[in-house]
């Protein structure tokens, strides 16, 4: 762990990580508040034709209902008609490889998991999908469900801004304006990029190979396709869906060490802008640092406890002979070694993006416990695109009225009153999540159906079935890879549950923060006085990060207590699982 260029590249990850930060929060705050951009002159022209076409009045607010309506009725139409597409792709064109269509419960799963900004996958990219499906089922919705998730931290964040009014801004054009003014360019930015490292990008039959061992039945193939342009997006878009089965570990879609720094930057880049954004918005850029700092300073302790327990190894290899100094490197790519691993893990599971360049079930039992950890604090360190944001101002709240309680005061915040219809809603987010976590996993763990999926026994095994359902409800994709959870038998129980627990954690989530919103629009200004609590400084800080702790803590506790922890001390005493 002490080795001299892998703290250089966390420094140096964690410094370009800063620079970006401001300059994308302006640039997000001109494109979000409809300011002017450097782009307006040639992407002005195709939002005025979309708003045209679709019908759309730009100009016109809704309030936090009609807000809400619009999204769930975008979310239902694109699930349907992606499920539809994964039905019927045998019959669909740029299919060269005559892949079938996906059975039922593996076409819901996966429409849901994409309409969700989860991308959860069931399937083998390589093995399962056409490239028409890849495109347009599955990378359209990393767009899409990404933009989505913006436009609602933007609602959410004019709705603390406003007062005495009941609009939050217009869906439709925030849905618009992120795609053509954010996404879409940095998108094909960094698809270019990754070309020039040795990302492909085609339309070719696989390859097949001549096997190395004489006698052996059938040529290997080599998966081809249009990598490039969905490995950028589900990076930008923390969506996280791999094109091959092996994600970001493929050479294929992450090929150089220098591409692995890029695209972990580029899972960070719009959630850390987001905090700037905030601070711009709510004309407090003190406070949109403040937030910003909880969030890194909770990414950069998961970063050393994992990279501490991943460098430390597993003694029970040590026993057996391997070098202790190397490391767990069980799961891991040589190229990227064990600190680029921990790195990504952390960074991965903070921001709900669910891309993974090392198999996280090969992790030692610490070393999986923290990303574990982070999907359950409600994926706000940093978070998804938008969703860490509004997740971590659902903290935000909450550490205000608890301080506020602690004074004996009426809680304000950004000049506000937070009122008992506030924290009603803030605590149904909390735990409904937490619900749908600890009841699922519970489910599968005492069912055969649950149990069959495993692949490991003990400990390990009751790991991965918490890690998916924590991963399927806080949306972000990755997985303890030893689950199965679509047998070859065609058992439905995973994908459908999984399913179910994505759309919990997608939009009753979103619905509740969009109802606070709209509340918090509507409510007066009142002067901040002596005793009021400023959301700034590292008292603030202090207490958001405790709030969040404290959360996480109190509720997954007992259950990680008998998966990861338990599995530690088990290590120790030479049982493996």
């Amino acid at each position: 762990m002490n080795a001299p260029l892998d703290w250089l590249q966390l420094a140096l990850f964690c410094g370009v990580l800063l620079l970006l930060t401001k300059p994308l929060g302006l640039y997000l705050s001109q494109v979000l508040e409809r300011g002017r951009t450097w782009l307006d002159p040639i992407v002005g022209p195709l939002e005025r034709a979309t708003y045209r076409l679709c019908g759309i009045e730009a100009d016109r607010e809704q309030d936090w209902f009609g807000y809400t309506i619009s999204l769930l009725a975008f979310s239902l139409v694109g699930l349907v008609l992606t499920y539809l597409l994964l039905r019927g792709q045998g019959r669909l064109p740029l299919n060269p490889q005559h892949l079938p269509g996906l059975p039922p419960h593996l076409a819901f799963n996966t429409a849901v998991s994409f309409a969700t900004n989860t991308n959860w996958q069931s399937y083998s990219g390589e093995t399962t999908l056409s490239y028409f499906s890849q495109m347009v089922a599955l990378t359209i919705h990393n767009f899409t469900s990404a933009a989505a998730g913006i436009a609602v931290a933007a609602a959410l964040v004019r709705g603390l801004a406003r007062h005495s009014v009941r609009t939050i801004g217009n869906f439709w054009a925030d849905l618009v304006r992120v795609t053509y003014y954010v996404l879409a360019p940095l998108s094909v930015v960094l698809a270019l990029f990754l070309v020039a490292q040795g990302t492909i990008q085609n339309f070719q039959p696989y390859v097949a190979v001549r096997p190395l061992a004489a006698g052996t039945a059938g040529a290997p193939k080599i998966a081809q396709g249009p990598m490039a342009s969905q490995v950028a997006i589900k990076m930008l878009g923390t969506n996280g869906g791999g094109f091959t089965n092996a994600n970001a570990s493929h050479p294929y879609e992450n090929p150089t060490p220098l591409s692995n720094l890029v695209q972990m930057l580029a899972i960070f880049a719009l959630p850390s802008a987001l905090t700037y954004y905030l601070g711009r918005v709510v004309k407090n850029q003190r406070h949109g640092w403040a937030v910003w700092a909880a969030m890194f300073l909770l990414f950069l302790a998961g970063v050393l406890v994992t990279w501490h327990a991943e460098a430390a190894g597993n003694p029970i290899h040590q026993r057996l002979g391997l070098v202790a100094a190397d490391g767990n490197l069980e799961g891991k790519e040589v190229r990227f070694g064990i600190f680029n691993s921990a790195l990504f893990a952390t960074i991965t599971t903070d921001a709900s993006c669910g891309a993974v360049n090392a198999m996280h079930d090969s992790f030692t039992p610490l070393g999986g416990l923290v990303p574990l950890f982070n999907i359950e604090t409600g994926e706000v360190i940093f978070g998804g695109v938008g969703a860490g944001l509004y997740g971590m101002l659902v903290f935000v709240v909450l550490a205000v009225f608890i301080a506020g309680l602690m004074v004996g005061r009426t809680p304000e915040y950004l000049g506000k009153k937070i009122e008992a219809y506030d924290v009603k809603l803030v605590m149904l987010v909390l735990m409904v999540l937490a619900a749908t976590i600890l009841g699922g996993t519970a489910w599968a763990a005492r069912t055969d159906w649950g149990r069959a999926g495993l692949n490991n026994a003990g400990p390990h095994g009751f790991s991965e079935i918490l890690y998916a359902y924590s991963s399927a409800v806080g949306n972000n994709g990755s997985a303890f890879a030893g689950l199965t959870a679509s047998p070859a038998d065609g058992d439905p129980h995973y994908d459908v549950t999984l399913a179910l627990a994505m759309l919990v954690g997608r939009f009753l989530m979103i619905v509740p923060l969009l109802a606070l919103a709209g509340n918090f629009a509507a409510k007066r200004l009142v002067p901040a006085s002596a005793g009021t609590f400023r959301t700034e400084g590292p008292t603030f800080v202090v207490l958001l990060i405790g709030t969040v702790l404290l959360v996480g803590a109190l509720t997954f506790l007992p259950a990680l207590a008998v998966g990861p922890i338990v599995e530690h001390y088990l290590m120790g005493a030479g049982r493996l699982f």
